[in-house]
């Protein structure tokens, strides 16, 4: 998510929480200033499209530190600027202004815009809306939103409704990570099994009311590691994808290590899209499934969306 203001040859990127962008997408900057309006506040979203839809692996390596990176990057991975609402105009602002007159002002305002700068689909008809929602996914799309044509810009409140997508799959917890506030279990971290047997990383599961985090810790004892045991994710020969112990990209000071366990216990959990070989989001956990093989939770039993190309998309 990123909120464009652009003052003539000024311009400024930022997150949703305020986290300045503006150096790490040298290329978004330059086409803001060629097809936005000379003075104006656009809310809508970074992007890295690819033949088979979003790239958001690619996109969190171009928050990087080092110029010379940022540039190469722009270059090899460049990104798109998808807009989503206009909320301010020539000095005035829209943020009271309702959502049909703003989507509109943002037609007029984006007519002549060409890629990298896009504007995101939209309609009235509901089935056109139900069909979006299906084809859409196939090209790294996990839903839609549902914006009330009368209401303001409320950047503080939840105005707008997210339709997602929502499916289940059994996985096998091959790890878990400690809590940040002390000795419970912050998250499960799940595996799924690829077409050579082998364990490998899909995401993790972490929404748990701390009473239960304290029955996690208990539950998992008969399933920690010996000290001769192996683990797919452990050693040279672990899995293609395996959970790091490496920092978190968007916050240094984050513990990423994991308590290995024997991948042994299966757990039914939520989730709505797959990036990749991965679940975009973190999963949500249902129950645990004794009655699981685990050497039967693959990748097979996972719904695969019919490819779509990203281009009508935002051409729709």
């Amino acid at each position: 998510r990123c909120i464009i203001f652009r003052d003539g040859d000024e311009v400024e990127l930022g997150s949703r929480n305020e986290k300045p962008l503006t150096r790490y997408f040298p290329e978004v900057v330059a086409a803001v200033r060629q097809h936005l309006p000379p003075r104006c506040v656009v809310d809508g979203e970074i992007v890295i499209a690819t033949d088979v839809g979003l790239d958001f692996e690619a996109l969190l390596q171009r928050i990087h530190p080092a110029d010379s990176r940022v540039q190469l990057l722009a270059t090899t991975t460049p990104a798109s600027f998808v807009a989503f609402d206009l909320l301010a105009l020539a000095g005035q602002s829209l943020l009271d202004t309702p959502q049909s007159q703003r989507r509109e002002l943002l037609e007029q305002a984006l007519a002549n815009a060409e890629p990298p700068v896009h504007l995101t689909p939209a309609t009235r008809d509901p089935a056109t809306a139900r069909e979006w929602f299906t084809v859409f996914e196939g090209a790294g799309l996990d839903g839609v939103m549902a914006k009330p044509l009368a209401g303001p810009y409320a950047p503080d409140k939840r105005t707008m409704l997210k339709i997602k997508h929502a499916r289940t799959a059994d996985c096998v917890v091959g790890a878990f990570r400690w809590h940040k506030s002390g000795p419970v279990v912050g998250s499960l971290v799940l595996g799924l099994h690829d077409d050579q047997g082998r364990l490998q990383h899909v995401g993790v599961s972490a929404s748990f009311p701390m009473a239960r985090r304290k029955e996690l810790v208990e539950e998992l004892q008969p399933y920690l590691l010996g000290e001769d045991e192996q683990h797919p994710w452990l050693g040279e020969l672990g899995s293609d994808r395996r959970p790091g112990g490496e920092p978190s990209r968007w916050n240094r000071d984050k513990d990423m290590s994991f308590v290995p366990l024997r991948p042994e216990l299966v757990v039914e959990v939520a989730y709505d899209h797959m990036e990749g070989a991965r679940f975009r989001h973190t999963a949500q956990f249902r129950h645990f499934r004794p009655d699981r093989d685990p050497a039967s939770c693959t990748y097979a039993q996972l719904e695969r969306p019919v490819r779509f190309d990203l281009a009508e998309v935002l051409g729709a």
